[in-house]
Parts: C-alpha cells; structure tokens; sequence
C-alpha cells in the first residue's frame, strides 16, 4: 500500500499577534492547514478573516507590528519561521510564487516585460542572459500569452488586466516553485478573462504538480478550481473538508452564512415598470479615444458606438460584458464626467448633453455615480460628514443643514448618525461603500450610475449593498445603470440587461429572458464562463 505523499506547504497551530490597538487580539489562531502536491486549498471567509495574513506569514511578508507568537509553517519538511532574511529571499521565487490581487501595483510600470520576469533568475543567479531571453519567450507562451515577442517588450500599462495577471503568473512559476500562492488573482477581471485564468492556473498545477494556497471569496470560484476548501471566520478555521462537500453539505453555521449571500443566477419576479415614466433616455451615444505617439501609428478605439437606451423611474439596467468592451465609458459619458463625441442625453425633460460645463454646474445633482473603489474616492483628510454635506454645499445649501441631512442619511443608509466625525480610514469597505452611497443621495438625484459598486466586497457584504440599493431605489424611485463584469450580481439587482460588446450593445432584455434565452453568442459566451456555472446550486 502506497503511503500517503508528504505535503509541500505544512502550518500547524499558527498564531499571529495583532497590534494592542486593533479590534481583536490575533489576526490568526491556532491555524492548522496542509497542502499536497498538485493540490489546490482555497481558503474563504471574509475581509478581515486571516486570509491574507496567512499568506503573507508564508512568504515572511507580515507588516510591522504584526508578529508570529506561535506555531510552524514548514514547506517541503523545511522550518519557514526561523529564517533569517536571507533565507527568505532565497524561498521567496524559488520555493514560493506569488500572484497578488491587483497586478497593476505589483508590476514596476517603467521596466519591460522581458525584464521583469527576467529579474527572477538574475536575483537567484540562475541562467545566462541568452538563456533568460529564451526562457521569458516560453513562459509568457506557457500562460497563452499572443505573440510572446510583442508582450516581451510592453511596459505593463500597455496590457489588458487579463495580459497583466498572467504576466504575474509566468513571473511566479518562472523557478517552477513548490508551492502558488494565489491571493484574489481574478477578483477584478471580468467572467471570461477569470475563467481563463482558472483554467491556466489549474492547467499549471496538474502539469508541475504545484500545490496552490488559493485565496478568495468568491464561491464560484472555489467550486471551479478547489480540492479542499478552508473556511476562515476572525482568524479561526470553523470548517474544511473537500470542496464538494463543503459547497453542497456545510456544517458551520458561518459557512452556511456565506454561502447563502452568493448571488443566485436565476432573477427573481420582474417589476412593473410599465407605466413609470422615462428618467434617463440616451440615444446614439458615441466617443472615440485615440492619439499618435512619437514612435507609433495613430491607433483608433471605438469605446461607445451608437449606444441607446432608456431607464424608467425605480428601473435598474444593467450593462454587462468584458473589460473594455466600454461599459464605464458609456457610464461617465451620461455623467458628462468625459465628453461623447456624439448622441443625446436626456434626464427626464432635460438636455442634459445639451448643456456645456459651465451650465450644466446647477443640474449636475440630478445624477450621481457610486465608484467601484470606496476608499480611493472618499477623501482621506475629511471626515464623513464633510464629504456627504459638500455636493449640497457646493449647490448653496446651508452648510448646518447640510450636516443634518448627512446624519439622517447615514442612518438610511445603516450606518449611525455619529458616524458623521470619523474619517474614512476608520470604517471597513462595505461601511465605505454605504459612505459613498450616502454621498450620492445626498444631492437627491434622479439617476444613480453604479459602476462595479460591490465587485471588490465579499459576497454576505456585497449581498448587503445589493438589498441597500434596491430598497433605496424603491423608497426614492431611483433609475439606475449598474455597471458591473458579475452576470450574478447582475441577475439579482438589474430589471433589464444591457450586454455590450467593443463599444455596442449586441443584446438587451429583460434579466429573465436575457439569462434563460440569449439570443447573441457573445451573451452566450459570458453566460457560460460564470464561475462554478455548472457546479453550485
């Protein structure tokens, strides 16, 4: 009888110290896990789980003030814990790979491609430069990168976010490492680019036989690429087991929790909407982007080509589809926060398109926009209240009253009125979130653009926003364009869909209809790359 093989990455009885200040006292806990060769654990919970912080306590990474007190993190039978920091830059890239969330700040924006990847084997003193050259070219053709010569030479802002996070893969797999660490690698990217990236990611571990820690809170997600699931609540594991069994037969009440909030794919009943009245009417909305550089042709994209539609009062159409496909240009095209080259825009008996900037200043609060990023679009060095009372400042309201109605709206919004003296920073993202929506009501508008308001949020926080949004939309009688890559976000929230495709809508319909019957084969396409499509209920 064969035994058993030995793990590649062993944690036993871990503990990690948070700060005295911090809301509690171990970010994690008497943390037990192992990883098998060729095998992926995805670890779940929350923001502020410990997810993350087990990660980084595997690549000695903690942040100050953030210490092991306890415990052994072994990778291939070697004690990681008592490593001085040349060790760790030793395992680091050698025995560990790491892709991280948001591969823009991972990547260094003035160094090439070829050279960043090739920077792996100078700091390890592996290879010549010839052979580096060659070995960038099969690594970025090993992650189905096109034309590996043309990606080679790019600077990492020339590239689409699914071309970026591979480029982070070839760069984490170039020393064939024992173990992947995969923290939130396709939170960002829409449904067919993740699915690409899954299906690289899996591809990888079965040729190499690499053990992947998959960190995430997406549940389709983790039925599509996960062995084994561990569930993570405060810095404790409440439940693991094999992925089938923790998705379909969950026994810690935490985990049932989390996976009730996952959007289900099936809409519930429709509205009717039939005789409210038209808030939102744009027709043939178009806008170009393009330019000539010093060294290259001029290169023409068409980001909004001919895109019409309407929004009626307490209505949510959704506009859906790949990155680029021009979904937040067409959102900050209605917001005139750029300006379309053509097509009308109408809120209610307004031209608003018609308006120039100057004249548009005393209607601008008919329409307001909930940004994907909370924290980035609250200012920092203003408390909340400041940043809910300034559109009705700025519009001449009473600064007094101002503050007053920010209170109330905090309160509607399901934060405390006393929330009015805190600064952003001390709020968690969903908390932010429901800042930036109190931000956008107070102006009283007739319209609200939410552009991938909930992508960045776990899934019980998300499912919070979702029901926030809608029951706000039926108190106000809001029209919404909900911009977003999620096809189950927008199945839950969205009267009607949108799907876009290279700057046209190539379908739209009702969400039911769209969802059981689509019609164009790019809707199909979507459709059938949800994660977990075909593995959850």
């Amino acid at each position: 009888m064969l035994s058993p093989p030995s793990p590649v990455l062993s944690i036993q009885n871990l503990s990690i110290g948070l700060p005295a200040l911090a809301d509690r006292q171990h970010a994690i806990k008497d943390l037990s896990l192992s990883i098998n060769p060729g095998e992926t654990l995805c670890v779940v919970g929350e923001s502020g789980s410990g997810k993350s912080m087990t990660a980084m306590a595997t690549i000695g990474l903690l942040p100050p003030g953030v210490a092991v007190l306890s415990g052994s993190i072994t990778l291939g039978g070697r004690e990681l814990l008592t490593l001085d920091e040349d060790g760790w830059c030793d395992v680091r890239g050698r025995e560990v790979g790491t892709v991280f969330q948001e591969p823009m700040t991972s990547l260094n924006p003035v160094m090439r491609v070829a050279d960043q990847i090739a920077e792996a084997f100078r700091a390890h003193g592996l290879l010549s430069p010839a052979e580096r050259d060659r070995r960038v070219l099969d690594l970025l053709a090993e992650v189905n990168l096109p034309n590996p010569e043309l990606i080679a030479k790019a600077y990492p802002h020339e590239l689409s976010g699914g071309q970026r996070q591979r480029v982070m893969i070839a760069m984490a797999l170039a020393l064939e490492p024992k173990l992947l660490i995969a923290d939130e690698p396709t939170t960002a990217l829409d449904v067919t680019t993740q699915a690409q990236v899954l299906k690289l990611i899996d591809n990888l571990r079965r040729k190499k036989g690499t053990a992947v820690l998959f960190i995430t809170h997406d549940f389709g997600v983790v039925a599509e690429i996960a062995d084994r699931v561990a569930v993570l609540q405060q810095g404790e594991l409440v439940e693991q087991g094999p992925a089938e069994e923790v998705l379909t037969r969950p026994q810690h009440p935490y985990t049932k929790r989390l996976l009730a909030a996952v959007p289900s794919l099936t809409p519930p009943v429709p509205k009717q909407l039939a005789g409210q009245p038209v808030t939102l009417k744009v027709d043939g909305l178009t806008k170009t982007y393009g330019g000539r550089g010093f060294f290259r042709k001029s290169r023409e994209v068409q980001a909004a080509d001919a895109v019409s539609f309407d929004i009626r009062r307490g209505e949510t159409l959704g506009l859906v589809g790949e990155s680029g496909s021009g979904k937040s240009t067409v959102g900050r095209c209605v917001l005139r926060l750029i300006e379309p080259d053509g097509g009308a825009i109408e809120i209610g008996d307004l031209d608003f398109s018609g308006l120039s900037q100057r004249e548009l200043r005393p209607y601008r609060r008919r329409i307001q926009m909930v940004f994907q990023d909370p924290f980035a679009s609250l200012n920092p060095r203003r408390t909340v209240g400041r940043i809910i009372a300034e559109g009705p400042v700025t519009q001449g309201e009473n600064p007094a009253k101002a503050l007053e109605e920010a209170r109330i709206l905090l309160e509607k919004v399901g934060l405390p009125a006393k929330a009015v003296e805190r600064y952003p920073h001390e709020f968690s993202g969903g908390q932010r979130q429901r800042i930036g929506i109190a931000r956008a009501l107070a102006m009283k508008p007739n319209v609200l653009v939410a552009d991938e308001a909930v992508s960045a949020l776990d899934v019980s926080v998300q499912a919070e926003i979702l029901k926030l949004i809608r029951g706000l939309q039926d108190e106000l009688g809001l029209a919404i364009l909900f911009i977003t890559h999620d096809l189950r976000v927008a199945a839950q929230i969205c009267d009607r869909v949108a799907v876009m495709q290279k700057g046209r809508i190539v379908e739209m319909a009702e969400t039911a209809q769209l969802f059981a019957h689509p019609r164009a084969a790019y809707t199909r396409q979507l459709l059938a790359a949800v994660p977990g499509m075909n593995k959850m209920i």
